[in-house]
């Protein structure tokens, strides 16, 4: 509730511990995505309208669209890493307690910084195989594109590495870190 000093208003300072300027990243961060999938469904709407009108389209607006789709998914991915908001299946994890259920935690951790691994590995190796190649009706180098990849799985390892850092020092896993249900 706001008692009226400008430190209560906990909605308005974001989360707990989060300084001015990680909020500003975070706000800048997120403007950058809306644009992206705005561009995506401006692109669409105006080929759409073109079909309509004239009967014909504009290719580019095609390829560009299906860019920006490739854009607003991978970091969207980054948003859900760093929000800790992906996809979880915990049935039977919600129902582990203490060391079991940290035991469990580290390993689907590990696990995860494993298939990040991987992802970065194979993304890397992705943009090399693609440096001489060119999308078709942009005529844009795949490496802009297919560097997205490796781009996202460095940060989602990183983040997730930070956490599994946090995850170490708690005691009863990730429900201790999400203060529990």
């Amino acid at each position: 509730m706001n008692n009226g000093s400008p430190d209560s208003c906990s909605q308005c300072a974001g989360p707990a511990g989060s300084s001015p300027e990680k909020r500003l990243g975070e706000i800048c961060f997120q403007v950058f995505c809306a644009t992206i999938f705005l561009g995506m469904i401006g692109l669409v709407f105006v080929n759409a309208l073109l079909r309509y009108l004239f009967g014909a389209s504009f290719p580019p607006s095609e390829e560009w669209a299906r860019f920006l789709f490739l854009y607003i998914t991978f970091f969207g991915a980054i948003e859900a890493f760093y929000r800790n908001r992906h996809i979880a299946v915990e049935m039977v994890v919600a129902k582990l307690r203490g060391s079991t259920r940290k035991t469990v935690d580290i390993v689907a951790s590990l696990l995860t910084m494993f298939a990040l691994g991987l992802l970065l590995v194979g993304g890397v190796q992705l943009v090399r195989q693609t440096m001489d190649t060119y999308s078709v009706a942009t005529n844009i180098n795949m490496t802009f594109i297919n560097g997205v990849l490796p781009v996202m799985a460095l940060s989602a390892l990183v983040i997730h590495f930070r956490q599994f850092l946090v995850l170490l020092r708690s005691k009863e896993g990730r429900r201790d870190l999400e203060g529990g249900e």
